[in-house]
């Protein structure tokens, strides 16, 4: 990632899309571009990944990776650096 923007949201009501969706939101307001890749805490994950290769999973058009340099109820979004669409128009989450 290029540039990313570290989000907090310790909602405890809040699904994990909301919370990504909250953050892309402030992104794009705030830098002009759709975000496109955001980092999470594996721990937030509650998912059961029964394959030996996982796919990749996503929030809308966003795709989530999980770091274990990114704390719990933190999220790291931003653009990926091979991104090369105009990430501004017509991007729904």
């Amino acid at each position: 990632m290029n540039i990313g923007m570290l989000w907090y949201d310790n909602d405890p009501k809040a699904e994990m899309i909301v919370k990504i969706e909250r953050a892309a939101s402030y992104y794009r307001q705030k830098y002009g571009k759709a975000p496109n890749v955001c980092f999470i805490h594996p721990s937030m994950l509650h998912i059961e990944n029964t394959e030996s290769t996982p796919r990749p999973m996503k929030a809308g058009s966003i795709e989530v990776r999980t770091s274990r340099s990114v704390l719990p109820n933190h999220f790291w979004i931003g653009v990926n650096g091979s991104y090369g669409g105009n990430e501004g128009e017509g991007k729904k989450l």
